[in-house]
């Protein structure tokens, strides 16, 4: 348990910062599930604006810290490949 007051804090704190960054982090998932899912079905018109929308999401996500990098890279360069081979 807490006892100084910064560490109050800091848990009142956290618990605020773990519930936006789940929330954001759940937002770049929706995002990367719909361009899946458009892969899935084949459609190529559909994948591509999903792909657009997509990508500011998945930046927007490395820009808060909530994702890795080079995660968010991968996934994106993945994706492209799928797209471009539909």
């Amino acid at each position: 348990m807490a006892n100084t007051p910064q560490a109050k804090k800091r848990i009142r704190r956290n618990g605020r910062r773990t519930e936006v960054n789940r929330n954001r982090l759940s937002r770049v998932r929706s995002f990367i599930k719909a361009v899946e899912s458009a892969v899935e079905a084949g459609d190529k018109k559909v994948a591509n604006e999903a792909l657009t929308a997509m990508q500011p999401e998945l930046d927007r996500g490395v820009a808060k810290g909530v994702m890795n990098r080079n995660m968010a890279s991968r996934k994106l360069s993945r994706l492209n490949k799928k797209v471009a081979a539909l």
